[in-house]
């Protein structure tokens, strides 16, 4: 068995895994132009900076259609969506409007970020928090490129955010809090960054069933969002423990019957002008998140 790692132990391996994917996209993204990208695999720089390893484009071209079927992402460039390394789309579940303040945590590339910029309009605001100084660095020249002046990208973790309190009407995340060895204080943050009134409105990965021994503390498995993953039960009984109330979650399973789910979650933090209730459905499981690498 694997030896237990510390928490900061955890947010340097995980950090590392990251910087290791972008490092070929972000060498090349002064020299890839802003072209129509239809997949994280649509380039030759996908292998050594995604997730997709061989898989065709095809394939991956599915993936991103699939996660992002309500979104216009055919004007972001390949260095956008070839790091696309989450389980939803949490824009499309956000129901944002114009003028609204975002944070997205764990915003790698920007391609959330980019995304929410486009629906919140020049009178509102998005930032992106990253613990990964590769992501935070080709996630700004991401944003020269689009021209996305309403969006900012800050290097900080999310357990400890560079967020002013109540500043946030919503908080997006895709895929990343399951990587964070403690989601308490990630809950927490979220909590303290938000207006009354504001919404958590993530996509991420549980567990449907006990996580096995076996993969708790194997590091690999903690960077694809397996090992860090909680019970769906436990992960929204921490979001309830925060202070944050009407917790919904849809879950959606991945194939195989490992025990794996997609999840939609949303949640409010009391007071304000209620948000309006919203009703989704999560994501078809993708992107690169199952156990023995076969939606990757």
């Amino acid at each position: 068995m694997a030896t237990a790692r510390t928490d900061d132990e955890i947010r340097s391996e995980v950090s590392k895994a990251y910087g290791s994917r972008v490092k070929g996209t972000l060498a090349r993204a002064d020299e890839i132009p802003l072209v129509q990208a239809n997949s994280c695999c649509a380039t030759e720089t996908a292998t050594e900076a995604s997730c997709c390893g061989d898989t065709t484009s095809d394939i991956e071209i599915t993936n991103i259609a699939r996660l992002y079927a309500d979104a216009n992402v055919s004007d972001l460039p390949s260095t956008v969506t070839d790091v696309a390394f989450g389980c939803g789309n949490p824009t499309a579940i956000a129901a944002l409007k114009p003028g609204q303040v975002v944070l997205d945590l764990g915003s790698g590339g920007g391609i959330d970020c980019f995304l929410a910029a486009k629906m919140v309009g020049e009178t509102g605001r998005v930032y992106g928090v990253d613990m990964t100084p590769e992501m935070i660095a080709l996630a700004r020249k991401n944003r020269e490129k689009v021209g996305a002046t309403n969006v900012e990208f800050r290097l900080g973790e999310i357990e400890h955010l560079p967020i002013s309190d109540d500043s946030v009407d919503v908080i997006i995340s895709n895929c990343v809090i399951n990587l964070s060895p403690d989601k308490d204080q990630v809950f927490r943050e979220a909590f303290r960054a938000l207006k009354p009134g504001g919404r958590l409105q993530v996509s991420d990965i549980v567990w449907t069933k006990p996580v096995p021994d076996e993969v708790k503390d194997d590091m690999e498995q903690w960077a694809g969002c397996i090992a860090g993953a909680l019970v769906e039960s436990d992960y929204l009984g921490k979001i309830r423990a925060a202070g944050f109330t009407d917790v919904v979650s849809t879950a959606a399973e991945y194939p195989g019957g490992k025990g794996i789910a997609s999840a939609a979650v949303v949640a409010v933090k009391p007071g304000g002008v209620p948000s309006q209730k919203l009703t989704f459905e999560a994501a078809t499981p993708g992107a690169c998140c199952a156990a023995d690498g076969s939606d990757c």
